[in-house]
């Protein structure tokens, strides 16, 4: 049957129909939805974990028991997972596993743009790299395949443009694929004796997997009209270049980005007068091209900063190619804010009015570095902040210790925020943790997480209580407040950046765009008190504006949180009755 589905989507059913049973991710933009849609198939068990390290390491559980294993994360992720990553390559496996990894060229929604291909290199591990849905299908059942046929996890690549982009898919039906557990001590326990024996077995592999891509399917030629120029692609790339040069060219489309092909490309590049690689960030393919002692044109044409764009890959190729679109006005920009309602916001906001350092985390409330709030003063990686702030107050010895917080989210807390908040009490940080517990995984699209008391198919588990939790790791004074109070709010960060020992302060407020949270009325305008201040304006709420002078509240967007109620001095911001 065809359908029109996301390339995540895609991914997914392609997970089901090799046969997968168990799935572990971290979520993250944008790898997220695979596993949100792979959960939906009742033959698939699938899991939120607390971090990608301990996905992987799950995954590779599930393999050693026979299983056809995944487990998803971002880019920035695959980082996290790299210690156990670097080791399953020497282990290999028993039932196939595959690593999905998504990066995010442009950083729509991450810190840095790093290329995980060199991942593929650095571990020995075969990669996939699909440019479409039907790729994304194809190429996850190969992953099982060649996982199984050549002992060895694989990584399957996916970037924003093809996780989020639909196109045509044929799927099919469920292959249902078990293996026996053997013990195998050799194989499976890597201490420094048995690890010696298997590098070498990592060396032949990869020397196998080269000769396969020399064959593979995947690494496919592409006849042009004009030998003139012969290009290498890949992904989105790939996608790019058709599009603005159909067959005008030939192209070499590699699916198999790691190891790749030496002859195929050796004899491609001979049949063509200039070869040029066209891929996004780093210089990847042509790296290998230079390798192979090939003259090409890579990165001196096509930069390792952004996405590519058709408009850049004709222009750079002198390939006329018109969109037909064309934008007279120049588009404003419009930087992220945090929604209306957002119970960071009274937190950042007394943070800010009370000039306190902040070293901040990745989540929604990464959005309290933005103006008018410009609270944050650093954002790192996950868990960082915590660490961090033991570090900053160490090194300043004391100096700013009653004036220097971290602040970081409940999920963030749960994937790396433990050990930072260990590192504090063991080794004596007078400093103050704020955990931002809005009830959700709020930035990549509201998943349940070991706090929430919900799995991933929402039903009721565990939950891990951060009072409780932080008590135990050794802090002593842990405070839960309010955001929306911003009397409260103050008077607590006061008192425990006061205390002499290291603290947790617990501000909590669900995310105000979960469905189940129940909002008051919209706030109105009293214009004969409003006298145009602008007090109302320092929280950044995007329900609020100034028209003629005066404050007004968009009712369509406010929630009646009152937080900028607080904040005029002259009541002009009430309830609709009042008014």
């Amino acid at each position: 049957m065809k359908q029109l589905i996301l390339g995540n989507e895609a991914v997914a059913r392609g997970l089901y129909e090799a046969g997968c049973s168990f799935v572990s991710s971290y979520p993250g933009t944008p790898s997220t939805e695979i596993t949100e849609a792979v959960a939906k198939y009742p033959e698939v068990y699938a899991e939120w974990a607390p971090n990608e390290k301990v996905a992987m390491e799950a995954a590779f559980g599930a393999s050693l028991a026979g299983r056809r294993s995944f487990c998803g994360m971002k880019h920035v992720g695959l980082n996290v997972a790299a210690d156990p990553l670097f080791t399953i390559s020497y282990t290999g496996v028993n039932g196939g596993m595959v690593i999905g990894v998504a990066d995010d060229a442009g950083m729509h929604s991450s810190q840095n743009e790093q290329d995980s291909r060199h991942y593929a290199r650095a571990a020995k591990i075969p990669m996939l790299e699909p440019s479409d849905s039907a790729e994304a299908l194809a190429f996850a059942k190969l992953a099982y395949e060649l996982s199984e046929q050549f002992d060895t996890p694989v990584l399957l690549k996916m970037c924003t443009r093809v996780s989020h982009s639909q196109s045509v898919v044929e799927t099919g039906e469920r292959v249902e694929c078990v293996k026996e557990y053997k013990k195998d001590i050799p194989k499976y326990v890597m201490m420094p004796g048995n690890a010696k024996k298997r590098h070498p077995v990592v060396e032949a592999r990869t020397k196998a997997l080269i000769a396969y891509a020399e064959e593979a399917a995947i690494n496919r030629v592409e006849s042009g009209k004009n030998n003139a120029i012969g290009i290498i692609t890949s992904s989105t790339s790939y996608q790019y270049v058709k599009e603005v040069c159909g067959d005008t060219y030939p192209v070499l489309k590699i699916g198999m980005i790691w190891p790749l092909p030496e002859e195929k490309i050796r004899q491609f590049a001979a049949s063509v007068d200039r070869l040029v690689v066209v891929e996004e960030l780093d210089g990847f393919i042509e790296s290998h091209c230079r390798d192979l002692g090939l003259t090409c044109t890579g990165k001196s044409e096509f930069s390792c900063i952004d996405e590519l764009m058709p408009l850049t890959v004709a222009a750079k190729l002198a390939t006329p190619w018109q969109t037909g679109i064309k934008l007279e006005d120049v588009i404003p920009p419009r930087p992220p804010v945090m929604c209306a309602g957002c119970p960071h916001r009274g937190l950042f906001y007394t943070l800010k009015k009370n000039k306190i350092t902040v070293l901040g985390d990745i989540g929604c409330y990464t959005l309290g570095a933005v103006a008018p709030l410009s609270a944050v003063d650093s954002v790192i990686c996950m868990g960082a902040s915590v660490s961090g702030l033991h570090g900053f107050s160490k090194s300043q010895q004391g100096a700013m210790d009653g004036n220097t917080v971290a602040v970081i989210g409940d999920s963030t807390f749960m994937h790396s925020g433990i050990t930072g908040l260990v590192n504090m009490a063991y080794n004596e940080s007078n400093a103050t943790v704020i955990i931002v517990d809005n009830s959700i995984t709020g930035m990549t699209g509201h998943q349940q997480n070991p706090t929430t008391g919900f799995n991933l198919k929402g039903d009721p588990c565990a939950k891990i209580d951060l009072e409780t939790l932080c008590h135990a790791v050794g802090i002593r004074r842990v405070r839960v407040i309010d955001p929306y109070n911003l009397k409260e709010c103050e008077a607590v960060i006061k008192e425990e950046l006061a205390a002499n020992e290291p603290s947790v302060i617990i501000s909590r407020r669900p995310c105000a765009l979960l469905k189940y949270v129940k909002h008051n009325a919209p706030l109105a305008v009293d214009t004969d008190k409003c006298v145009g201040c602008k007090a109302c304006m320092k929280i950044g709420c995007p329900a609020i504006s100034i028209v003629d002078g005066k404050a007004k509240v968009d009712e369509t967007l406010c929630v009646g949180c009152g937080v900028c109620e607080q904040l005029c001095k002259f009541g002009a911001l009430q309830s609709p009755k009042e008014v």
